[in-house]
């Protein structure tokens, strides 16, 4: 896989994770309501932002990952994270995203997320990208389905949470009918 570019939407930048966002990875990670909604640990442990953010970068290297910091495109802040787990053989990508909750409700995350699948069907040539969220989340589904997801169903009890099984809905697009329903995305890779 070439270098990972860096995504410009109207208001964010989307670059690669450096191991200087350690300590606001850290930070935002470990706020407790985005820790409730994802899978991340909470309390988020020490010295796991480093890890995680070095395994990033092996696996863009190998090819099956693209991961992006979100940061707002005036100031550089780091508001959260894209990613896609790619699986080669099969031309398709597995979506997850944050965003920090002081950012939630101002269309951040869609604008991410758009630019993400773009980058996965005009630059990857994925065939296919889904993503799950929990179904007590519906906030995440908006995203996905504003961004030209459809809704694929619900695993019940897929997921164990602090405990609790967790039930998930599955959204899914194709690459052609991403094509046929979103315009030309508005990103432009450096």
């Amino acid at each position: 896989m070439e270098r990972q570019p860096v995504l410009a939407t109207g208001r964010l930048l989307l670059r690669p994770f450096d191991l200087a966002d350690a300590p606001a990875v850290q930070r935002l990670c470990g706020d407790y309501a985005v820790a409730s909604a994802t899978l991340l640990p909470y309390p988020y442990p020490d010295g796991l932002a480093e890890v995680w953010i070095a395994s990033l970068r092996e696996g863009s290297e190998r090819g099956d990952a693209a991961a992006f910091a979100v940061t707002l495109a005036g100031e550089g802040s780091l508001i959260g994270g894209v990613r896609l787990r790619i699986d080669l053989e099969h031309a398709r990508g597995e979506l997850g995203f944050w965003v920090a909750p002081s950012c939630w409700g101002r269309g951040y995350a869609t604008e991410a997320v758009r630019a993400v699948i773009g980058y996965g069907f005009c630059v990857l040539g994925l065939h296919r990208i889904h993503a799950v969220h929990f179904s007590r989340n519906p906030a995440s589904g908006r995203v996905m389905e504003k961004c030209g997801m459809l809704y694929e169903g619900r695993s019940r009890g897929h997921f164990r949470k602090w405990g609790v099984y967790e039930d998930v809905d599955l959204w899914g697009v194709l690459r052609d009918e991403w094509r046929e329903r979103s315009p030309v995305p508005a990103i432009r890779a450096n």
